[in-house]
């Protein structure tokens, strides 16, 4: 047999073992719909309690500078759903939720309560990430904006289909004061996330049992680093998993949720109509209950 040329051995070896690539699929209408409801609340039946919990490093990063691993984080969003009608246009779904992020130290991972700043030298108080509610704006519909279908598009990869979602931020800070058209003062920011699922259970089933996810944040500097205008931005990664399951999430997670959080551990009511909270918001009402001594 005449041998092979190594140099086509090895093109022959590429082809064999590359994996195929990964195809687009789209789904519209009702079917987007449904997947959609399963997204946020793992299932089409209202009001069960899902849990989708993360974790990760959060860094910093600033031109001309070595990046700095300044915390790790944990968090859980507690969440449920419930079915909506629309004289117009149908049967739809709402979602509601609150979360909370625990900001760790690096070294031993446990929950900081002050921070010393290393690029200012100030001890401050850290102020944990507890949103409450964080609620989906409007219902969802099986037709979308401007009469058209609901549309949705995974990567669909061996068993499981993928979710890729970017969410760019830009929104008035609500710290800011009322000249921000002129001197700036905008919250910007992007969330992105990545959201795997069984693709069985997605397509076939009425609930996913277990998801995984990975979420990255690209924001500025939190504000009780008191960072003011230092430059600079802050990068969070991690990963997690949605569940419905109390017990599959970490237990030092759930053991600090009932000692300082216990409420969390249960979603919004779902007819809850409260304007939403962010880490701003937040901190702002800190900031003034701080300063009338409540």
């Amino acid at each position: 047999m005449r041998s092979i040329a190594p140099t086509i051995l090895i093109c022959l070896l590429v082809l064999v073992c590359a994996p195929v690539a990964a195809a687009n699929e789209t789904f519209e209408g009702e079917k987007a719909l449904e997947m959609m409801h399963k997204m946020y609340c793992g299932t089409v039946e209202d009001g069960k309690v899902r849990f989708g919990t993360w974790e990760g490093r959060a860094y910093s990063r600033v031109q001309g500078e070595k990046d700095r691993h300044l915390f790790n984080v944990i968090g859980i969003n507690t969440r449920q759903c419930t079915t909506v009608e629309d004289p117009e246009k149908g049967e739809g779904f709402r979602s509601v939720s609150r979360e909370v992020m625990f900001y760790l130290d690096p070294e031993t991972n446990e929950i900081i309560d002050t921070w010393e700043n290393p690029f200012t030298g100030e001890t401050v108080d850290v102020v944990h990430v507890a949103n409450d509610p964080v609620n989906m704006h409007g219902a969802m519909f099986a037709i979308g904006r401007g009469g058209k279908p609901l549309k949705i598009e995974f990567q669909s990869s061996g068993d499981f289909l993928v979710n890729r979602a970017e969410v760019p931020l830009f929104y008035t800070n609500p710290l800011a004061g009322d000249y921000q058209k002129y001197v700036g003062g905008a919250y910007h920011a992007m969330e992105i996330f990545n959201n795997f699922y069984d693709a069985d259970e997605m397509l076939n089933s009425d609930s996913i049992n277990f998801s995984r996810m990975a979420w990255t944040r690209i924001s500025q500097w939190l504000p009780w680093m008191e960072m003011g205008s230092r430059p600079g931005v802050m990068i969070v990664n991690a990963t997690g998993f949605s569940t419905f399951e109390l017990e599959d999430l970490p237990d030092i997670l759930v053991k600090d949720l009932k000692e300082r959080y216990p409420l969390y551990l249960t979603p919004p009511p779902i007819d809850d109509k409260r304007p939403n909270e962010t880490s701003w918001t937040v901190f702002k009402k800190h900031i003034e209950a701080k300063e009338s001594g409540e």
